[in-house]
């Protein structure tokens, strides 16, 4: 399983210490540091489209006209940290966030 965050988000955080607290075997990706390849992010667009774009932060009404109405790709690629997250691979399945329905299948299994 790896979980795609940031280092610095607390709900990150908490997605990865209750996965590890469950047991389960988790590796977590800054994806700041280690930006997503081009395979990996068309994967997750596919899987969540304009979803997988946090338009509510600071860093994404601070991006340029021109940026804020291109494609998710190019936002993302622009600036990593506009993922939403945390972005979940479990397996063949995806999952985006950590609410109460992404906990229930994760910790469940």
């Amino acid at each position: 399983m790896i979980i795609y965050g940031l280092n610095t988000c607390s709900t990150c955080k908490k997605a990865l210490k209750a996965m590890e607290q469950a047991g389960k075997d988790v590796v977590f990706r800054d994806v700041r540091a280690e930006p997503l390849s081009e395979t990996e992010l068309a994967t997750l667009i596919a899987e969540f489209g304009d979803r997988l774009v946090d338009r509510t932060t600071n860093d994404w009404r601070s991006l340029s006209d021109w940026l804020k109405h291109s494609e998710a790709e190019d936002q993302l690629a622009a600036k990593p940290k506009l993922m939403a997250r945390p972005v979940i691979h479990d397996g063949d399945a995806y999952y985006l966030g950590w609410d109460e329905a992404v906990q229930q299948v994760l910790l469940s299994e």
